[in-house]
């Protein structure tokens, strides 16, 4: 499939931390069953921007590009992706409590993130193959016609606003309100702010301005691949679909503790705005359906297949929560994940092997169960 298709295909990647490795484990199965699969659009947000920038760079077939990214994922641990030891964690827990008790007096200490995430930036430029921090391959791919455009969203922190850093050929760029677009060559730097979780990791400058964690103010997850000129969309989120067995249920419970919360906050900057994008989509699409009139509006249908994990990916963190490196084990711990009801900060940093090997797996059965229906939506 190339870009000139009539029917541009667009992969959207949403964020969740180390739940992305669910997107690897289900592109692995869409690559076994479609090796000629091609996207011409590709756009990812938080983690989700990992994985749109892997295969976006990578200049190989699709199966061999997601075998990369499944080795890519299988091969990272939490203190790759920031430093998990005592001097690196106590002394920015020092800074931090210094700054809140000189009331932000001039000689208080500066703060950034609660973690370095140095690790990250090296293993990303290691594994993307871009030791000067740029992406090389999408160029490539760009001038082979196999790409049309990449896009990777951040928050502005000055402004609020949603940037979309596109990379492409004769795509527009666009500003709506709250959310526009910027013409750029990726580097990792760019990754880096997508995937910048607010307060938890530090923002990343691009260019004069300070970008953090992409889903933070994104209201339309779905809008870059439509400016990109998709006519048809695989969405892959990481939120599980169905109900939360016992966090509705009835009776007296403990105070939430500080787990809770964050995670909820986490879920909210991650997930949240995918579902009601892509009811929005669904009801223009029936109305372009049912009005005789549709071709002169200028609008057009668009396709959506949007896939989700089949289990709960967060409740499953609980299980792995050992495997932690022993101090950050101790800081998550006092934060109450050992007392909350629902694991979603610690899904959002358990980047350990055994539970990524988990979300790889789901990934793949999810994928194998929904091939026919995948068959149907690619038109094969």
């Amino acid at each position: 499939m190339t870009t000139n298709d009539s029917a541009k295909l667009a992969l959207v990647l949403g964020g969740g931390g180390a739940r992305a490795a669910y997107q690897a484990g289900f592109l692995r199965s869409l690559a076994r069953a479609f090796p000629d699969l091609d996207f011409p659009v590709l756009t990812g947000v938080s983690a989700g921007a990992i994985n749109a920038a892997h295969l976006a760079n990578s200049t190989d077939g699709f199966p061999e590009s997601v075998d990369r990214l499944v080795e890519l994922w299988s091969g990272i641990t939490v203190d790759q992706v920031f430093r998990t030891d005592l001097p690196a964690l106590g002394t920015t827990m020092l800074r931090w409590a210094l700054r809140l008790v000189s009331g932000g007096a001039p000689m208080a200490p500066p703060t950034r993130g609660l973690v370095d995430t140095a690790p990250l930036r090296r293993f990303l430029k290691k594994n993307l193959g871009s030791p000067d921090g740029t992406l090389r391959g999408i160029d490539e791919k760009l001038r082979s016609g196999r790409l049309a455009a990449v896009g990777i969203t951040t928050t502005h922190y000055g402004s609020g606003e949603s940037v979309t850093w596109a990379q492409g050929r004769e795509i527009p760029t666009w500003h709506r309100p709250g959310r526009q677009s910027m013409m750029t060559t990726l580097t990792v730097d760019h990754i880096l702010a997508s995937c910048a979780l607010p307060l938890f990791f530090p923002a990343v400058q691009l260019g004069d301005d300070w970008h953090g964690d992409g889903g933070l103010r994104l209201t339309a997850p779905l809008s870059p691949a439509l400016h990109f000129g998709a006519r048809k969309m695989i969405a892959v989120s990481t939120q599980f679909g169905g109900l939360r067995n016992g966090y509705h249920h009835g009776g007296p419970h403990d105070y939430p503790p500080p787990a809770t919360i964050i995670g909820l906050l986490l879920e909210s900057v991650f997930m949240d705005m995918l579902d009601a994008d892509a009811l929005a989509m669904r009801m223009i699409n029936q109305l372009l359906a049912d009005h005789p009139r549709a071709a002169e509006s200028g609008l057009r249908p668009v396709e959506l297949l949007l896939i989700r994990p089949s289990r709960d990916l967060s409740a499953m963190a609980n299980q792995f929560e050992r495997e932690l490196p022993p101090v950050f084990r101790f800081v998550t711990r006092g934060l109450g994940t050992r007392e909350s009801r629902r694991a979603d900060l610690l899904a959002t940093v358990l980047f350990q092997p055994r539970y990524i090997a988990r979300m790889i797996e789901i990934g793949e059965e999810d994928g194998n169960a929904r091939r026919e229906e995948i068959t149907r939506f690619l038109g094969r």
